[in-house]
């Protein structure tokens, strides 16, 4: 797989957003005060915390497997294994180029159009971005929270309407004015009509309301699991949080991965639960160490996971 230039340059962004993000946190956070309260942790609430995380990516991948329905029948089994690959390779990648990586993935190992699964991918990101998007305005409200967080959810709001814009110029473009005189200009490289034409395949799933109305109702339930991941971490560091202020953590988290940063959220993360969190009264201490066990968690079970579905891929192309 090949990674372009315009991707290397967004890797090195990302690394440098995680540097400052750590530089920011060891300056704000009595670090030895965090570790000590992780070792307070109930292993109890842990093990709560280990299933929230494996129905949260269960269900991602359910709903990856419900928008691939319309273009190939594969094994829901499968399509989590390439699910857990895509969040393995974003713990190493910086930018979440993860994503590109489960796409060429499958792709390349169900013999399908890697355009076209990336395709499904970009409405899959569109669909969450609505769900985060929705889930944090609730919160937002619920709570009713002002300043720098109010105002990223509005931005946020802004990006989700700008990409349901494009998918829907992305389905189109072929009907628009001028798409003729565009279409004769490119034809002049076949290779690049062809990419297009394939990308549009992916996307068109975005037409089929009833794919998704799945893809959502499997959305919702991966970030109700999502959010019960912090609400677990809470009970386990000793943390009292309301199901709105674990809403708004885990959709503040989402929010923030937009945005470049190094592989596995290093910073970016826990700057974010910190600073959100400082918004409910919780010391920093204790905020960081929440924030830390949810993305230990996190990258634990997603990296075991995709350890274990690289050597499931590998095997089944080895010839008998």
């Amino acid at each position: 797989m090949r990674i372009s230039r315009s991707a290397l340059l967004r890797g090195a962004l990302g690394i440098a957003v995680s540097i400052v993000a750590v530089w920011i946190l060891v300056q704000s956070v009595d670090i030895s005060a965090a570790i000590d309260v992780l070792r307070t942790a109930s292993p109890a609430w842990i093990a709560v915390m280990l299933l929230t995380t494996t129905v949260d990516i269960a269900a991602r991948g359910a709903r990856w497997h419900a928008l691939l329905a319309p273009i190939a029948a594969l094994h829901y089994r499968r399509v989590l294994g390439y699910t857990y690959i895509g969040y393995l390779a974003n713990n190493v990648l910086p930018a979440r180029l993860g994503e590109l990586y489960r796409s060429h993935a499958l792709g390349e190992g169900e013999h399908i159009s890697r355009p076209t699964v990336l395709g499904t991918v970009v409405v899959e990101r569109v669909v969450d971005t609505i769900m985060v998007v929705a889930i944090a305005s609730v919160a937002v409200l619920v709570l009713s929270v002002r300043g720098v967080m109010s105002s990223a959810v509005l931005l946020g709001l802004a990006f989700a309407a700008l990409l349901v814009i494009a998918l829907g110029l992305g389905m189109a473009a072929h009907r628009l004015p001028g798409a003729s005189r565009v279409a004769g200009i490119v034809a002049r490289w076949p290779r690049v009509v062809e990419l297009a034409r394939r990308l549009r395949e992916g996307l068109a799933v975005a037409g089929r309301p009833r794919t998704i109305v799945v893809a959502l109702v499997f959305s919702a339930l991966a970030w109700t699991a999502s959010t019960g991941t912090f609400l677990a971490a809470g009970q386990a560091v000793g943390v009292e949080l309301s199901i709105a202020q674990a809403a708004l953590l885990t959709s503040g988290v989402a929010l923030v991965t937009i945005i470049p940063s190094g592989p596995g959220y290093v910073g970016t993360f826990e700057l974010t639960v910190v600073s959100i969190a400082d918004g409910f009264g919780i010391p920093r201490d204790s905020a960081f160490a929440l924030g830390l066990l949810v993305h230990l968690m996190i990258l634990a079970t997603t990296s075991v996971g995709g350890v274990i579905a690289m050597l499931a891929v590998r095997r089944r192309r080895v010839p008998a």
